[in-house]
C-alpha cells in the first residue's frame, strides 16, 4: 500500500487505535498513548487539522517509535 499523502485525522486516529493507542484529550493536538507490555507508555501528538500531511504523520511515525509498515497495515484495515 502506498503511503497516504493527505489521510483524514479521523482514519488516522482509527489505525492510531488498531495499534493500541488510546485517546487522552483532544484540543489544539491531538494526544493519544499507548501502555507498552513493559509498563511504560507511548506518546503520540497529532495537529487536530482535518487532514495530515504524510511528511507529518511520518514524523509521528518516528518519534512515536512506529514502523511505517506498521501503521500501513493498520491503515489498510479502516
Amino acid at each position: 500500500m502506498k503511503f497516504p499523502v493527505d489521510a483524514s485525522k479521523v482514519d488516522v486516529i482509527k489505525a492510531f487505535k488498531l495499534l493500541g493507542f488510546v485517546l487522552v484529550r483532544e484540543g489544539n493536538h491531538i494526544i493519544m498513548e499507548r501502555i507498552n507490555p513493559d509498563g511504560t507508555k507511548t506518546p503520540l501528538v497529532l495537529p487536530n487539522h482535518r487532514t495530515i500531511k504524510s511528511s507529518t504523520l511520518r514524523f509521528i511515525l518516528t518519534q512515536s517509535g512506529i514502523e511505517r509498515n506498521e501503521f500501513l497495515d493498520a491503515y489498510s484495515k479502516i
